[in-house]
């Protein structure tokens, strides 16, 4: 999907609603036949509505949700990857491509820049990816199926996470790059053994895994999940005023920067920077630049069943015995 007119346009994967009367707000990952993948656009709309819904009187709790089987497997890849050798879309996505600003010049390749720019540009929360830090309302998440990349993020930072118990967590840049942006948090989140198991080993950690370190409030049946979460969302929206949760999460806010959650954005950011750095160990060592250009889903399919079942990313992969 190299032709970006083919993509939704960002107000049709990012849908959202409020009810005044219960002061609930819902946002929903509404591209399903792309496992919910936000395009660039779609996660600066993401983060518009998140800070809408957080000066917004009318909300007190925002519920965050995705069409069909999964919340999401992470952010259009393939996308990203044509923004390195297309720069005028990394400037859309930097919010710099403004005519009035008078042109613009990425930094070129070759340079330390070229990729620390757009890697600390997803530290702010107006990229898309930490949008939940600064939301001063109560956020929940609604997880199910693949939980993966950027839609882990969203589960991290969230207040509160009820799950399915079919939910796959992590991260496939574990197995296919090494970092990611919110890994500050999830180690704050998982606890360092385990999550140091999920970074090592790749694998995704399944509901009742994520349960055992506490990651998540509460999990059941995929067919309780919808009612389960609305639960817990009227449960908050009664329980105390906007005021006294705007009051709390400042509390929980200054205790996360205390942790060094920002900071840890950053170091990740400039982590991920250094990534071409990294030289492969072996000749079947699975390469994203080539994998890019040969066919990303096959080659990253190959690699996957080179790991036993439970340690497989895909879910037809996992369904496979050796």
């Amino acid at each position: 999907m190299s032709d970006a007119t083919k993509r939704p346009s960002a107000e049709e994967i990012i849908l959202y609603e409020k009810d005044p009367k219960t002061k609930i707000a819902t946002i929903t990952f509404n591209r399903p036949e792309f496992l919910n993948a936000p395009t660039s656009d779609a996660r600066l709309r993401y983060a518009d509505v998140v800070r809408s819904a957080s000066v917004d009187d009318d909300v007190k709790v925002v519920i965050i949700r995705g069409v069909g089987d999964n919340l999401g497997s992470g952010a259009d890849l393939p996308e990203f990857m044509e923004g390195v050798d297309e720069p005028e879309k990394r400037l859309r996505e930097l919010k710099v491509d403004d005519p009035s600003l008078g042109p613009v010049n990425y930094p070129p390749k070759g340079t330390f820049r070229n990729g620390a720019t757009i890697s600390g540009w997803y530290a702010n929360v107006q990229a898309g990816n930490r949008p939940l830090q600064e939301l001063k309302k109560i956020s929940i998440v609604e997880a199910k199926g693949y939980c993966y990349g950027w839609h882990f993020y969203q589960c991290a930072d969230a207040d509160l996470v009820i799950s399915s118990d079919d939910a796959l967590f992590g991260h496939p840049s574990f197995r296919y790059y090494g970092w990611g942006p919110r890994m500050w948090t999830w180690v704050q989140m998982m606890g360092l053994r385990k999550f140091q198991e999920m970074v090592f080993t790749g694998r995704p950690f399944t509901a009742e895994d994520m349960d055992k370190c506490n990651f998540l409030n509460k999990v059941v049946a995929r067919e309780d999940l919808e009612a389960e979460t609305q639960k817990y969302a009227l449960a908050c929206a009664r329980n105390r005023p906007v005021d006294t949760v705007f009051m709390q999460k400042m509390f929980f806010e200054v205790y996360k920067q205390h942790q060094g959650e920002y900071m840890g954005s950053l170091l990740s950011a400039f982590f991920e920077s250094m990534g071409s750095g990294v030289a492969n160990d072996r000749e079947d060592d699975l390469d994203m630049g080539e994998a890019i250009d040969s066919g990303l889903a096959a080659a990253v399919n190959d690699n996957d069943a080179k790991f036993p079942p439970d340690f497989r990313l895909s879910k037809k992969n996992r369904a496979k015995l050796d």
